[in-house]
């Protein structure tokens, strides 16, 4: 009754091999295996995928872009005085400074504020979204 499964061990894993055919050419080729496992039956499926002779095994950045070009930096810079435009915030028109900014795209708050004055539960930061600050000058 007893079986050996691999599946189980591990889920999956790629194995990349560099060929030299002769002086002139090269053929790189990327295996790529990958297991699923049924839970309502005890069979197992491999799928193999062979990468096409011809393409590249890496992406190269487009014409004009530098390699490892960040994107410009979202939200007011560390440090600057932020007035609160959230009216359900306990510093609803106050003033505070920006502590950190998460670049995140998909972060709802981003934007870490301190305050001078502290509010009920004795804390003095909070977070708010790009919409609910206005830099004060």
């Amino acid at each position: 009754m007893a079986s050996c499964n691999m599946a189980s061990a591990a889920s999956g894993f790629v194995l990349t091999s560099n060929l030299t055919v002769n002086t002139n050419s090269s053929s790189r080729s990327t295996i790529f295996f990958s297991s699923s496992k049924n839970n309502n039956n005890n069979s197992s499926r491999l799928v193999v995928v062979r990468a096409a002779e011809g393409a590249p095994a890496t992406t190269s950045p487009k014409e004009g872009e530098a390699p490892g070009a960040k994107p410009p930096p979202i939200g007011p810079k560390r440090g600057t005085q932020v007035k609160i435009l959230r009216r359900e915030s306990y510093w609803y028109n106050g003033i505070g400074s920006v502590v950190a900014v998460d670049q995140d795209p998909k972060s709802r708050y981003p934007v870490v504020v301190r305050f001078n004055k502290v509010n009920y539960n004795n804390v003095s930061t909070n977070n708010y979204a790009l919409d609910e600050i206005l830099e004060v000058k």
